[in-house]
């Protein structure tokens, strides 16, 4: 099985004001490492100019086992499962450096192209390239479309600015984690650590796009939808817990 793995710390961009690691920080680590094992097989970030593709993220679903602090060393581990022609699997374990599992993951992803800005076939040859592995840290789990409640307590207005931003020409997919954050309740924000997480992007926000993020309660979860001001574009739902 090709498992990538590399080692990182808890610096200070991704702790919180206890010291410990935020959500987005949790999310950064891993999506790192996504981006170094690309790297590997050719098709990263610095492979763009050439070959005119890039990864772009549908689905996050984490789960954290235990909140690491800042200055913690971990190692992530990360693998590619089976891939359809529009879409592929992703897993990810951190452990801590007593070999203890702290977080698990596992994400959807779909391939674009950089010349027309639209879903292209992910081909056998590019899926070979990371010897896919059929192994899962979630075997009961598969990606369901997440329902948007009818119903919201809460909202938050956000423009996007230049700083969200990323090589795909749109916002970046952990900034509308930030998004769903801003949308919490205070009382929420403040007595929740949201060991669970569960992401799902239908439609990209651009540079000057004006969105409004909803948020419910709703069986268990803390639910934020994030959508056109005019209701007619879904652009992401996160459901914390």
């Amino acid at each position: 099985m090709a498992i990538f793995e590399t080692k990182s710390r808890v610096d200070m961009s991704k702790a919180d004001s206890n010291a410990f690691i935020t959500n987005k920080g949790m999310l950064e680590l891993l999506e790192n490492a996504a981006c170094m094992h690309s790297d590997t097989a050719g098709l990263g970030i610095k492979d763009i100019p050439f070959t005119h593709l890039s990864w772009v993220q549908l689905n996050w679903k984490v789960k954290i086992f235990r909140r690491l602090s800042y200055g913690e060393e971990v190692t992530i581990r990360t693998w590619a499962r089976s891939a359809t022609k529009v879409s592929t699997l992703r897993d990810f374990e951190v452990i801590d450096i007593e070999n203890k599992t702290v977080c698990i993951a596992t994400t959807k992803w779909t391939l674009i192209s950089m010349d027309t800005l639209s879903i292209t076939k992910i081909t056998d040859d590019i899926i070979s390239r990371y010897e896919p592995e059929e192994e899962t840290v979630l075997p009961d789990f598969s990606f369901k479309r997440l329902n948007e409640p009818t119903s919201f307590s809460n909202k938050y207005i956000y423009t996007t600015q230049r700083r969200d931003i990323d090589v795909n020409k749109h916002m970046h997919n952990l900034n509308y984690l930030d998004l769903a954050y801003e949308a919490l309740p205070e009382n929420v924000y403040a007595n929740n650590s949201f060991n669970n997480i569960e992401i799902m992007y239908k439609s990209s926000i651009r540079f000057g796009d004006t969105s409004k993020c909803l948020y419910t309660y709703e069986n268990g979860k803390h639910v934020v939808t994030i959508k056109s001001l005019d209701d007619r574009t879904l652009h992401c739902i996160v459901n914390l817990w």
